[in-house]
């Protein structure tokens, strides 16, 4: 069932070394938090497994095939989807225009004119704002939308491009305390209904001990822990690293 698996990955930055020996797998339908304090590595970490930056050693496979080196488009194309701490859509289209545009863009018909393509893929961007519960706001252009909103529209975006990997750099920033917890549920049901493995940051500790089946905890690029909620978020290890924060280890879930 191993969907994602990083053997061993290095990344340095003039002589920085920002990840070290990073290794660990997802699994379908697995939600998985990556989470350090600030410098950690965790950004550096995620864009290799994105494909935005490639490692100085090591291995990433993506259902056991290699794509260490490949770029993030054909990572793309092989089954990873990507949300941004800043949501990225089209701010003047509408809400199943933006849909409807990663669509096309998945079936390679990009190159279409505009104004036949908004008959697209329309009953498949709608199912997927149904999916997300975003259906009222369809016809609505993005600018007018509340930031949960946003957030739930790409979403939808991520997954028109039908992901096995699903990676979320910190998907609930900048949300409601309500609007969290509503997205990462839907999230979850999601990837356990289509076994899309999840890999998300976060920096809300709320978020990633209600909603991860597992916690991988970075420190100065290594991973110094990596197991159940629970045991995380006991480990004396951990607590250490976040001194400072702990109790937002500690509080109930």
């Amino acid at each position: 069932m191993t969907l994602l698996s990083v053997e061993s990955i290095d990344k340095s930055f003039g002589g920085v070394a920002a990840a070290r020996d990073v290794g660990f797998s997802v699994e379908r339908g697995e939600m998985v938090a990556l989470i350090g304090p600030n410098g950690a590595g965790k950004s550096t970490v995620f864009n290799m497994i994105g494909g935005q930056l490639k490692p100085d050693r090591g291995r990433i496979l993506l259902d056991d095939a290699d794509i260490t080196t490949a770029s993030p488009q054909e990572r793309f194309r092989r089954g990873v989807g990507r949300t941004f701490q800043v949501a990225q859509t089209f701010l003047s289209m509408s809400g199943i225009e933006n849909v409807q545009m990663a669509l096309i863009s998945g079936h390679h018909q990009s190159r279409r004119l505009w104004q036949p393509a908004r008959t697209l893929y329309r009953e498949e961007a709608f199912a997927l704002l149904e999916c997300v519960g975003m259906v009222e706001a369809a016809d609505r252009p993005c600018s007018t939308l509340a930031y949960g909103d946003v957030k739930r529209l790409e979403l939808a975006i991520a997954l028109a491009g039908e992901p096995k990997l699903l990676l979320m750099d910190e998907p609930t920033a900048g949300m409601a305390l309500r609007e969290r917890a509503a997205l990462m549920d839907l999230v979850s049901t999601i990837a356990q209904d289509a076994k899309i493995g999840v890999l998300f940051t976060e920096h809300d500790m709320d978020v990633v001990f209600g909603h991860a089946d597992r916690v991988l905890v970075l420190l100065r690029g290594r991973i110094i822990a990596a197991g159940s909620p629970e045991d995380v978020r006991n480990d004396p290890q951990v607590r250490q690293a976040y001194l400072g924060d702990s109790h937002a280890l500690t509080r109930s879930v």
